[in-house]
């Protein structure tokens, strides 16, 4: 809540309606939820004339209660009503908080014409249990029976509620904050508080040590005052704490909290006699407790922030003070904290302990160093004015803090083009005025310095431009079309090679699943044919979710499992997914797997069944598709869980890329092949682009050929020897036939080859003679032997 009638210190609105000015400042980018006014009509004071227990109830009472024209009977439930007892009645007509209307009739048959209230009920300060507790408003005032109870609230003002942006910071929690956001919107300057006092000669730092132990306080400021004398606090600052929805208590702790509504920094008063003579700043220690103000005891953890007297915690550093150290009607002597304390820190432990406080919201949105210290000065005006305290000499300071001021370099027509807007270099002038933001202006270029109140704002001609933006009034921005050229939507960067991936995996028959990245320890500890190193999650919600996975395969192999005790026999699934090794590095993995048939058509009797080299061709096909053509090849491999035999690593300009192979039997007994494929390495190689190759206007000739070879000799050394043999008239080289055990340890394996001349018809005694040269030489330079 934000006071007017407070607001009207720092900045003049005599002439401002409250409900036209809260359409400006909405408009301007802060929402002004509501303008509540908060007189109250019907609402007298009242002197409790007769107190008498109802007959009929063992908690109610009758009250004969004097409201200056007349004695009124007032049915009344609270255990603190008493004869002679000054109070605030609301009459039959008073309209309360929640559209409740006081009217007059009977409780348990006796007359009652109207409700003897507390604030909380006035909705003047918030219903807390200990508020319930304290009953009904006692007044303390010479204010005779009859008088308007708004006289004695201060309850003549006009507040306004806001619903402010989590991305503003907090200068729109405090007082003078939003009079820097009105006097921008009405291009009037801001009168600063005044602070005035003198200082006695005895020195702060010669009665109080300060030590800070901890980075999470940057910046700590203390001052003492001496000899103050607790009392009532002045109207004017009670009524303005119950404007703001606080409850005063009195002068000494009002003026913590008056300051804190004022500045935004919360400020801490200790006990100076209970404190001692030395402040110790530190994180907590493992099994720490305190007691609070509130009277509860607070386990801490090294996490927390705490104030300490060199030994035991006084304050739970930037959200409440201990019992130990409380202000009571007994203090004399106050040391005064104003400090800054990691803003996460402070959000963290205030949500762990259930204890969001005024001081934890603004500690936790960050805070302006200038204010930390302008709000102890304004604290030691107050106290020596309003509690008669002597102020010590000096201040002790602990600083750390980073004060680089945010500097922002940009031209007008950089702002203009963000906004949508013809402006002049006049304009910008005129609104950084009206912001109250330091600039130079020098060969067109501006340079701002955003002022330290404004936490929010960043270094960027972004956050200047919607400064700018809002003042001007976004309603008078005007709607144009987009003149810009058009050119062709399309995917780019690793989404566009992801889906031409997930479109040809598509085509091929396969179909897109999507699993977890989190797995079990077990499935984490299969297929792992890298050396990547994983990440166990410290607190996880289960231990099948514990891991996150390196590879894909794993998952892909229990969705098929899924499937199989469905009965689901024909599988062609794939999955493209992220994975993420110790380091955190990331890594897309494309993953594949083959059960089955492949391709089935029972009327006619086709049925292909997957296998290796049906696989093997799904890859090729994608990698083609891609453009990596004759770029890639498959090499003989050995990993876990993957069949010894029949796996093969995927090299793509000889940089391994991915695997490929059937699942071991001892593992999976069905026939399960899985490839995977790295999308980010795929992604960071460069493609070429596409050549057309006019076909050929000559005839081709065919040979075919069959070498007899070791078992354990791979065709890919043939067909390389082949291609180095057949030269430029060899044009394509393709295996058609393979004849195990043809001898002993020996095998047979047939290559079609074509020839062709691109220039001219190439002759059958050209073509022989290139293929009696390949033959040679695969005999001469493999020892192998042509067949038949």
């Amino acid at each position: 809540m934000i006071s007017l009638n407070w607001v009207k210190d720092y900045i003049s609105l005599d002439d401002q309606d409250p409900h036209e000015l809260a359409v400006k400042i909405t408009k301007a980018g802060i929402n002004v939820e509501e303008v509540v006014s908060s007189r109250i009509e019907h609402l007298m004071i009242g002197v409790v004339k007769e107190c008498i227990m109802h007959p009929d109830s063992d908690h109610l009472h009758i009250c004969q209660v004097d409201v200056g024209d007349k004695i009124t009977q007032i049915v009344c439930g609270a255990p603190n009503v008493r004869k002679g007892l000054k109070v605030l009645v609301a009459l039959p007509g008073c309209k309360l908080p929640g559209d409740f209307e006081i009217k007059a009739g009977k409780i348990r048959g006796q007359e009652s014409n109207g409700m003897i209230c507390a604030l909380y009920e006035l909705g003047l300060e918030k219903k807390t249990d200990e508020a319930y507790a304290r009953g009904i408003a006692e007044l303390d005032t010479d204010l005779p029976a009859g008088t308007d109870a708004n006289i004695y609230l201060g309850t003549n003002d006009t507040r306004y509620e806001l619903d402010v942006h989590k991305h503003r910071n907090n200068d729109c929690y405090y007082h003078l904050g939003f009079a820097y956001e009105i006097s921008a919107i009405l291009n009037r300057k801001v009168k600063l508080p005044e602070v005035k006092y003198s200082e006695i000669n005895e020195k702060v730092y010669d009665n109080i040590k300060i030590e800070v132990n901890t980075a999470k306080c940057p910046y700590y400021l203390g001052k003492m005052v001496k000899n103050v004398k607790i009392g009532k606090s002045p109207k004017f600052i009670e009524e303005r704490l119950i404007a703001a929805g606080m409850r005063p208590i009195n002068n000494v702790v009002d003026i913590s909290n008056y300051v804190m509504l004022e500045y935004g920094q919360p400020l801490h008063f200790f006990d100076k006699d209970k404190l001692g003579n030395h402040v110790l700043v530190r994180d907590a220690y493992k099994g720490e407790d305190i007691t609070t103000l509130d009277g509860q005891l607070r386990q801490l953890r090294p996490s927390d922030i705490v104030i300490t007297d060199g030994q035991k915690p006084i304050c739970i550093a930037g959200i409440m003070g201990g019992e130990n150290t409380e202000v009571d009607e007994n203090t004399k002597n106050i040391f005064i904290e104003s400090a800054i304390f990691d803003a996460i820190s402070i959000r963290q432990t205030a949500a762990r302990l259930d204890l969001k406080s005024e001081a934890s919201i603004r500690y936790g949105k960050g805070l302006n160093y200038e204010y930390t210290n302008a709000a102890i000065e304004r604290a030691c005006s107050l106290l020596e004015k309003y509690a008669g305290g002597k102020v010590l000499a000096g201040m002790v300071c602990h600083d750390k803090l980073d004060k680089t001021p945010k500097v922002v370099t940009f031209k007008t027509q950089e702002v203009g083009n963000l906004l949508g807007l013809e402006l002049t270099d006049e304009d910008t002038k005129t609104e950084l005025a009206r912001l109250d933001f330091p600039y130079e202006f020098k060969n067109g270029v501006f340079t701002a310095t955003i002022p330290n109140r404004r936490l929010d704002i960043e270094e960027n001609v972004n956050d200047i431009a919607e400064e700018i933006g809002r003042l001007y009034g976004y309603h008078n921005l005007q709607g144009v079309m987009p003149n810009v050229p058009i050119r062709r939507g399309e995917y780019i960067g690793d989404v566009k090679i992801r889906k031409e991936i997930s479109r040809r995996l598509r085509t091929l028959g396969f179909n897109e699943c999507k699993t977890y990245t989190l797995v079990s320890p077990e499935m984490a500890s299969r297929l792992r044919y890298e050396s990547k190193n994983q990440i166990t999650l410290p607190n996880p919600m289960v231990v099948e979710k514990s891991i996150i996975r390196t590879s894909v395969l794993a998952s892909l192999v229990g969705v098929y499992d899924y499937n199989k005790s469905r009965n689901v026999k024909d599988v062609m699934l794939y999955e493209i997914a992220k994975t993420y090794d110790s380091s955190y590095a990331e890594d897309v993995k494309v993953a594949m797997l083959m059960k089955g048939s492949f391709l089935k058509n029972e009327w006619q009797g086709i049925d292909i069944k997957a296998d290796f080299y049906c696989l093997k061709g799904a890859v090729e096909n994608l990698l083609n598709y891609l453009g990596f053509k004759n770029r890639y090849s498959f090499v003989r491999a050995e990993a876990p869980d993957f069949h010894p035999g029949i796996c093969a690593k995927i090299l793509l300009d000889r940089e391994e890329v991915g695997i490929i192979g059937r699942v071991h039997p001892s593992f999976k007994k069905d026939e399960v092949y899985l490839c995977e494929l790295s999308m980010t390495k795929l992604y960071n190689k460069q493609i070429k682009p596409l050549k057309y190759k006019e076909a050929s206007r000559y005839p081709e000739i065919a040979k075919d050929v069959a070498f007899i070879m070791p078992n354990n000799m791979e065709s890919e050394t043939v067909r390389m020897q082949i291609k180095r043999s057949g030269g430029k008239l060899l044009d394509s080289i393709k295996e058609f036939d393979v004849y195990k055990d043809i001898e002993e340890g020996k095998k047979s394996i047939a290559y079609s080859l074509v020839f062709k001349d691109v220039n001219k018809t190439l002759s059958d005694e050209e073509a022989m003679s290139v293929f009696n040269k390949i033959i040679k030489d695969v005999e001469d330079k493999l020892g192998l032997k042509l067949r038949g």
